[in-house]
């Protein structure tokens, strides 16, 4: 992020164009330079304010189970075709388990059976994506926060990085390689903190179907709907992004969106 004083006009002209780009879903985007400087100017200009003004613990509205949507929509990916997954998906994920690595002192290997049997969070929350729709559900999962003592956390550790199953379609456009273009997104020790910020197994009362991310998912309550990611294999502790994949934190971002995509 950096201190780029940021004008209205380049603002709303950065966000119509991001929002052209994203009518037809989180598919392919690209961003001349002139837009991707602007939006980078935007991310940190909203990063401070909601620090600032907003504050790191404060909620996110909840709702009550009336509110819950009649359907509630998956987009993104939606059916991961990877071998190792689908193995995995066709053993109701016995066999799965996620990994806890990077700047830790302890890593760990946890099964499914194991979270469930962790401390809980419920929350009925709106989810709000990017192509402009929104929907509210129910997420019941294990806090970020609880993993992330049980790992103990070094101190030179800044970001939460989630490794995931799902590889998307990249056209050649920036990596040939199938592995630098699977699924990941970051966040920083704030947000990891955030008692809203969990890794949900259930929605609405029932294990989280492939679509929307089986069998464990990211639920950040205060960002925008591509942080949250799905299919979650791996969480890695890290100083910076600087080796990671595009160097921006996270598959989008990459692409151009914003790291920071508070609400």
């Amino acid at each position: 992020m950096r201190g780029n004083r940021l004008y209205r006009r380049d603002l709303l002209k950065a966000l119509a164009a991001l929002g052209g780009l994203a009518v037809s879903g989180c598919d392919r985007l690209s961003i001349e330079r002139h837009t991707r400087s602007v939006l980078d100017a935007a991310n940190g200009l909203t990063y401070r304010a909601q620090r600032l003004l907003i504050g790191a613990d404060r909620l996110a509205p909840e709702y009550g189970e009336a509110d819950i949507s009649p359907v509630f929509r998956a987009n993104g990916s939606t059916d991961p075709q990877d071998e190792a997954y689908r193995d995995l998906a066709g053993n109701q994920f016995t066999d799965w388990r996620l990994k806890v690595d990077g700047l830790v002192e302890q890593e760990l290997s946890l099964s499914l059976e194991e979270l469930r049997a962790l401390p809980a969070r419920t929350q009925i929350t709106r989810h709000d994506c990017v192509e402009g729709w929104s929907g509210i559900g129910k997420w019941t999962g294990v806090p970020l926060s609880e993993i992330l003592s049980r790992a103990s956390v070094r101190p030179e550790a800044r970001f939460v990085v989630f490794h995931c199953a799902d590889a998307l379609d990249d056209g050649g456009g920036f990596w040939v390689d199938p592995e630098s273009i699977r699924y990941y997104e970051s966040i920083d020790l704030i947000d990891a903190a955030h008692p809203q910020t969990i890794l949900a197994y259930d929605m609405n009362d029932k294990p989280l179907t492939v679509p929307h991310g089986a069998p464990l998912r990211l639920r950040l309550e205060r960002q925008l709907g591509y942080k949250m990611a799905k299919y979650l294999m791996r969480i890695e502790l890290v100083r910076s992004f600087a080796d990671l994949h595009g160097g921006r934190g996270g598959y989008w971002e990459d692409r151009g969106y914003e790291w920071y995509a508070g609400i």
